[in-house]
Order: C-alpha cells, then structure tokens, then sequence
C-alpha cells in the first residue's frame, strides 16, 4: 500500500477463515433479518401466550416454568451473538464511508479518518474544543431569519434555502481543534 492512500481501520482489515466467516456472515444477516421483523415478534408473543395457557394445564409446575426460562434464555444469548457481529459489521461499512468521506472532502482534515485510535482524554478534548467551534457564528453558513419563520417551520426551511449560495463552505479558523496526526506512529 502506498503511503497516500488512507489506512483502513484495524476492524475492516481483519480476516477470518473465508468458508466458517462467509457462512456465519450469512447466517448472522439472516437471523437479525427475521429477529427484525414484525412477524417475529408476533411469534414470540403468541410463545408466551401459549405458555401462559397452558400453565394450569402443567399445574404452573417446575417442568412448565423451566420450559420458558430456557427458551428465553438460550434465545437471548444466541441473539446477543448476532446482533453484535452485525453491528460490529455495520460500524466498520460506516467508518470506511465516512474515513473515505474525509478523504475526499476538500474542506475535511484527513487526521480525522483515524479518530477513533485516540484515547478518551483525546476524545474529550476535541469533543470540547469542537463544541466551542460550533458555538461561534461559522463563516460561510447563514443563520435563519426569525422574521421570516413560521410556527410550522415550512417557510423558515425555505427561507435558509434562499439564504444559502451555492456552494457556501466555512473557511477554516486558525482556533480550529489540533488533531494528533497517528501516520508516524
């Protein structure tokens, strides 16, 4: 890899086994398709139900409670398995969009594509000073007319639209936060 071209986070690097990796990807997206939708939910409802009616059947025994506690808890550790390899899939498609986002914008510092490598202290500090930034009156970007905003808020949207020329960018303050450039590391 060349050094202008941008590092991927460590999460989009990493590889599995091609066959098991490709099968549980497939497996994971599948099952927190079904867990997602309506009729699934309609499904584990009317379990419940069904158990519920038959506990004076069972005479609300110990084999009538078990049955239940171990279906919602198998079901809900299996579940926490996938919705997590989905998300941690998720995270890693978002941050590579925004990392090449970043890249590619004019206007964005390329020191911001590694972001979530600094500590929390790092974090926090630039969290801060971004605050304040966002605080002051940006260069560039009009502030909506009170005059000319209605209590719905359909004229006030047009309204900044009209305000708004094209290509209307903040020009980069001097103030602006110091990120800790990670490539020489």
């Amino acid at each position: 890899m060349s050094s202008s071209q941008p590092q991927l986070h460590p999460v989009a690097t990493e590889r599995a086994p091609a066959v098991h990796s490709h099968a549980f990807i497939r497996l994971a997206a599948l099952a927190s398709y079904a867990a997602g939708r309506p009729v699934t939910f309609g499904i584990a409802v009317a379990s419940v139900v069904i158990w519920a009616v038959l506990g004076p059947v069972f005479k609300f025994s110990n084999t009538w409670q078990l049955a239940i506690n171990t279906g919602t808890t198998v079901a809900t550790f299996l579940i926490v398995f996938l919705i997590q390899n989905t998300q941690n899939r998720d995270t890693a498609a978002i941050q590579i969009k925004l990392d090449e986002l970043i890249r590619v914008s004019a206007q964005a510092r390329n020191a911001f594509i590694t972001l979530e490598e600094l500590d929390d202290q790092e974090l926090e500090r630039l969290r801060t000073e971004l605050h304040a930034m966002a605080r002051r009156k940006p260069v560039g970007i009009p502030t909506p007319d009170p005059s000319r905003t209605s209590r719905k808020g359909a004229r006030g949207a047009a309204a900044v639209q009209e305000s708004v020329p094209d290509r209307a960018m903040p020009v980069r303050d001097a103030a602006e936060p110091s990120v800790p450039d990670r490539q020489g590391e």
